[in-house]
């Protein structure tokens, strides 16, 4: 079992020297990878901590780490420009040394998304077809015709590091999503869920992956949960035998001055452990 670690980008930890340590403190733990989130403008109102933009948070972990893998996820994949989030995407697997993972989902805000320039109709569409553009570049082929992106004779360089391209992640529980995975992914990504409800998940993904027809060289969906709560030993081993790769312990409502010690606690009692 993988341990990542979720919420570095939010709250006390936009300090640029809280950030470092925590993510150097991460590291020497024995954490696999730091995650990031993805919003851009959320209603006013409803839980908006101050919180760093996605892309920009894990160029900052990667210059402060360099063991840990960086993973950013979910990316409000469909309110990114796609041309431009492939050539971020490579320059930030380059720069970590092929240390990123991106997760992505279609999004829910509405407001957020409206004021991007998208509406909630087309973010399913939008999320598809970014994911077909952004492969083409990695691949540097020189033309894509869709229907929200086109381009023609242009290519991208450097590539990234891992090839064909940083392990995709898809995010979401609804049929849309599975099918994305199962399509685009190298993985899946839950948000919530206890290790009985990802069993009752992972049999949807396996039937997706039956009737999409995924092939066999592809490999297995590498399966992400952040469970509902910092997670003991017990219940570690109970997501692993649910059929889980990584659980990310997620950061919201853990007071500031508790973090350090819930980060060290995870090393000395789980780590070693599992």
């Amino acid at each position: 079992m993988k341990l990542g670690l979720y919420g570095l980008h939010r709250d006390r930890n936009i300090d640029p020297a809280t950030l470092a340590r925590r993510a150097r403190m991460a590291e020497d733990a024995g954490f696999e990878s730091l995650w990031v989130g993805d919003h851009i403008a959320l209603p006013a109102g409803e839980g908006n901590p101050p919180r760093l933009e996605a892309m920009v948070a894990l160029t900052y972990l990667a210059a402060v780490t360099s063991r840990v893998r960086l993973g950013v996820g979910l990316i409000v994949l469909p309110q990114r420009q796609p041309v431009l989030l492939a050539k971020q995407v490579a320059s930030l697997d380059v720069l970590s040394g092929g240390r990123l993972t991106v997760a992505v989902g279609a999004g829910y805000v509405e407001p957020e998304l409206n004021a991007m320039g998208v509406t909630l109709a087309e973010r399913g569409a939008r999320t598809d077809e970014y994911l077909d553009v952004m492969r083409a570049l990695w691949s540097a082929e020189p033309a894509f015709d869709g229907r929200f992106v086109a381009y023609s004779g242009v290519v991208q360089h450097p590539s990234p590091v891992q090839r064909p391209h940083p392990p995709i992640v898809v995010g979401g529980h609804s049929p849309a999503a599975y099918r994305r995975a199962v399509r685009h992914g190298d993985g899946w990504y839950g948000w919530g869920l206890e290790p009985d409800e990802v069993a009752q998940t992972l049999g949807i993904l396996a039937e997706t992956a039956r009737r999409a027809e995924r092939s066999a060289d592809r490999g297995e969906l590498e399966i992400t949960i952040t469970p509902p709560g910092p997670p003991d030993l017990d219940t570690v081993r109970r997501y692993a035998d649910a059929g889980v790769d990584r659980l990310i312990i997620e950061l919201e409502g853990i007071d500031d001055d508790k973090v350090d010690a819930l980060i060290t606690s995870v090393g000395d009692d789980l780590l070693g452990r599992i």
